[in-house]
């Protein structure tokens, strides 16, 4: 499946020409999108219920001057998506404004087989002889173009036709309500505008009485299946309703979740009846283990009779197989279980005691401060370089390893941690093991803080910072590792105004190293957990109006590899990552610096400060546009910059703004295994 499915951006060619002319030192003609296969879509087309069987000519016509039945559409037609989530037939439409047929202009139906591009089908009809640049200025951004240049779609999941326009085409109202009365006049059924930009969503409320529209939001609801991690497992299938603190999940089990669930410990696989996007916690946690990963509608009602058994289940980008499980695959299935490969040490400084500001961390400090606040250090280093622009990092300072350890150290709670380890029930007894665990969190939350370190860090916190509300975030040396992302596995603490209240917050954060979940991802990875150590970076608290967050990378789209996938909510961004609401979705193509829009938010109210401390609820009122297309643009080539400081490698962001101002909050290898 693709959100969003934006036609003229995957299929009628308007990247690949603006491409093709307007970058023509990066991009080639003979790089281009080429024509599709004829035969595999005839074949992908007859295979669409309901459809009428391709029409077979010897020499196939350019165009048509109307389509007057579903058969004519489809000889004209080709078929995007075939094999995957859903085809989705469609044609290209050039209406020629200068050349006037009846009552209103000439439109020309375009043999979308043979033509790939509006531009060659104009050219090679002889309709025009402006090319490259010039074509693309005059008949794409300008409102008194001699073309209109768009596609027409069958839409399979709404059962509707839809005319619409590449996502950067500054179609004017005016153009929009031109268009519908002149395709109306000559296609066979009825028409909805589909807008694929912020913009053309503004144009489309402004024709709302004289234009039907079909918003995204519409066809692109989940429908009935969305493969979030492609892979195979085997495993004890469960239905869990939703997750709580007395909820333990099984290392070899395959669980279906009636609610989306905020976080997870290691299992075989992941179905969902709720759709959460790719970006959510749970969602990046099952693609760092390589577990499949899917949102099936009523899997619950479906596959409640294999409840118990073991089954095979196989997730694809065309489909998924959930079947009993063979005698042969269930014990190969053990034995890989059983395996156990060398445990992993995570490098650790712990002989370091600074308080160190960001500015002065980069990315190789992470052994003394966890990836986390490293990570920002080197963006800060790279805005002030001029590498990343129009960003901020905010200030803060981070507490090194040595602390933590000191403080266990202090309490007598090494020997503790130790026996925890090596207790053969604890290993082996997941209940009793998610009691000790937080038999251990508890014990260093009543621990007492070294007087010493305490004023150092105030002193630290209002040099630096003031009294501005703070957060106390989680930052340990086994996060980021290679295949091993740590996502939303430690705790951090939002808004801490009060000097003791971060006291607090420090132990809160140094405790969730032995959070469950924590503790079962690292067993499950092979992490050494006595290698293990929290640092605590200290930032100012920045009360977002939006946050959100990002990959440098297209999840729905494999060949679209350098767009950029924004997730975004109003407020706070602690729920984005939550995954129970669908957030804003939006991909931004770096070739043509469109925007497109998958999702609006499905918000009614959001987070932010609480003037006493901490976070609250408020409601907010129910326009559903977070972010412009100006900001989003900024964030995702900022993002872009982040991407090539850390070596080009794919990148997962958390980020706010205020206003038109963007701050970066944390930047971590975008994991794919």
């Amino acid at each position: 499946m693709s959100f969003g499915l934006s036609i003229p951006r995957l299929l009628c060619g308007f990247c690949a020409l603006f491409c093709m002319f307007v970058v023509p030192q990066v991009f080639s003609p003979a790089g281009s999108i080429a024509a599709p296969n004829t035969s595999a879509i005839q074949a992908s087309t007859r295979n669409l219920p309901g459809q009428p069987p391709q029409r077979k000519t010897k020499e196939p016509v350019r165009w048509r001057p109307r389509i007057d039945s579903r058969a004519e559409f489809d000889s004209l037609s080709r078929t995007y998506y075939q094999g995957r989530f859903y085809a989705l037939p469609h044609i290209m439409f050039v209406i020629d404004r200068a050349a006037k047929e009846g009552a209103g202009n000439r439109v020309y139906y375009v043999n979308s087989k043979r033509y790939s591009f509006h531009g060659e089908f104009a050219n090679a009809n002889y309709l025009t002889l402006e090319r490259g640049r010039e074509f693309f200025r005059r008949n794409y951004l300008e409102a008194n173009r001699r073309f209109i240049l768009g596609t027409i779609a069958w839409q399979t999941k709404a059962g509707k036709f839809t005319f619409e326009f590449w996502e950067g085409d500054l179609a004017t109202a005016d153009i929009v309500r031109e268009t519908s009365r002149a395709l109306s006049k000559n296609f066979f059924a009825p028409l909805f505008f589909k807008p694929n930009s912020a913009r053309q969503e503004e144009v489309s409320e402004q024709i709302a009485r004289d234009v039907p529209r079909l918003p995204p939001s519409e066809i692109n609801a989940p429908g009935d299946y969305v493969a979030l991690n492609a892979a195979t497992a085997i495993g004890v299938l469960r239905i869990v309703d939703r997750m709580t603190d007395e909820t333990i999940i099984d290392r070899n089990e395959i669980v279906i979740f009636r609610e989306p669930p905020i976080s997870l410990t290691p299992l075989q696989g992941v179905i969902t009846t709720t759709f959460s996007t790719p970006l959510a916690h749970a969602n990046l946690l099952a693609k760092g283990w390589g577990a499949p990963n899917a949102y099936i509608k009523d899997a619950d009602r479906l596959f409640g009779p294999l409840e118990g058994r073991f089954v095979y289940f196989e997730t694809r980008e065309d489909g998924y197989t959930l079947r009993p499980a063979e005698t042969s695959e269930t014990l190969e299935a053990g034995r890989r279980l059983a395996k156990r490969s060398d445990l992993l040490t995570p490098e650790a400084d712990l002989e370091f005691r600074q308080l160190t500001e960001l500015k002065n961390q980069g990315k190789r400090d992470a052994r003394r401060f966890g990836a986390k606040s490293a990570n920002l250090g080197e963006v800060m280093s790279a805005a002030r370089a001029g590498a990343v622009r129009d960003v901020i990092v905010p200030a803060g300072f981070a507490i090194p390893f040595f602390h933590y350890t000191k403080f266990i150290e202090e309490n007598n709670l090494e020997e503790t941690i130790v026996e925890m380890l090596g207790n053969d029930r604890f290993n082996h007894d997941p209940a009793y093991r998610k009691q000790r665990l937080a038999e251990l969190r508890a014990k260093i939350q009543q621990g007492k803080m070294n007087e010493e370190f305490v004023r150092a860090v105030i002193a630290r916190r209002h040099e630096l910072l003031g009294d501005k509300g703070v957060f106390a975030r989680s930052s340990t040396n086994s996060e980021d590792l290679p295949n091993f992302s740590g996502a939303g596995l430690y705790t951090s603490v939002p808004n801490v105004r009060d000097d003791n209240a971060l006291v607090e917050a420090i132990k809160t954060v140094w405790a969730s190293l032995w959070n469950y979940e924590a503790y079962e991802a690292r067993e499950s990875f092979g992490i050494n957990h006595s290698a293990v150590y929290p640092a605590v970076l200290i930032q100012e608290g920045i009360n977002a109006e939006a946050a959100g967050v990002l990959i440098t990378t297209n999840p729905f789209d494999r060949e679209d590899r350098r767009s950029v996938y924004v997730n975004a909510k109003r407020g706070l961004g602690i729920r984005v990552v939550e995954g129970r609401r669908v957030p804003e979705q939006l991909i931004f193509n770096p070739r043509t610096g469109a925007v497109r829009v998958l999702t609006r938010s499905g918000e009614d109210t959001m987070l932010t400060f609480d003037e006493r401390g901490g976070v609250r609820e408020v409601e907010i009122e129910t326009e559903r546009r977070v972010l412009t297309d100006a900001v989003t643009r900024r964030l995702s080539r900022a993002a872009l910059q982040i991407e090539r400081a850390f070596g080009g490698r794919d990148q997962d962001i958390e980020w706010i703004t205020i206003g038109n101002q963007i701050y970066i909050v944390q930047s971590r290898p975008y994991v794919e295994r």
